[in-house]
């Protein structure tokens, strides 16, 4: 039997602004379409993921604008025709996305444009989910988050009025 645990976190709404058109979300040996789904898929739960520190009622708006993965396709580095994803310092992960956070009176709490790009992804410490599909993009993201969004949300808590009880 499986139950569901109600979680107290909030809501992220992610848009993709022509995902085709982003710098490099080639596949090695997928179809472009199906590898394509499978990263905004993957995005989408790094997001939600990131959901869960938010306050109970909050609103999250994101709007993906564009994605440059961690390393390079070659077409000759596999052999026998087969492309491989070459990750070398060269070729540094980035996403560009705008957001609106809201608390759950719909009051702006952040905004912004970020353009992040990891120059030193391949000098960063090796998490326990290294072996996870695009790890280094949600290591980009997850310092972010960490760094920029939850320092501004405790900072706008921190003015509310306090209300006891």
């Amino acid at each position: 039997m499986l139950t569901a645990t109600a979680v107290q976190a909030g809501e992220v709404k992610v848009d993709w602004q022509q995902p085709e058109k982003f710098t490099d979300i080639r596949p090695a040996n997928d179809s472009r379409k199906v590898y394509r789904e499978r990263v905004l898929q993957k995005f989408d739960g790094f997001f939600q993921q990131l959901a869960t520190s938010l306050p109970e009622g909050y609103q999250w708006q994101v709007t993906v604008t564009d994605i440059d993965l961690a390393g390079e396709v070659d077409y000759f580095a596999g052999g026998a025709g087969n492309a491989l994803r070459v990750v070398k310092d060269l070729y540094s992960p980035a996403i560009k996305f705008n957001y609106v956070l809201r608390d759950k009176h719909g009051e702006e709490v952040a905004s912004g444009e970020e353009k992040l790009r990891d120059m030193g992804f391949m000098q960063s410490l090796r998490s326990n989910h290294s072996n996870e599909e695009f790890h280094y993009e949600k290591q980009m993201l997850d310092s972010w988050f960490n760094k920029e969004l939850l320092p501004q949300l405790e900072q706008y808590s921190a003015k509310l009025p306090k209300v006891s009880q």
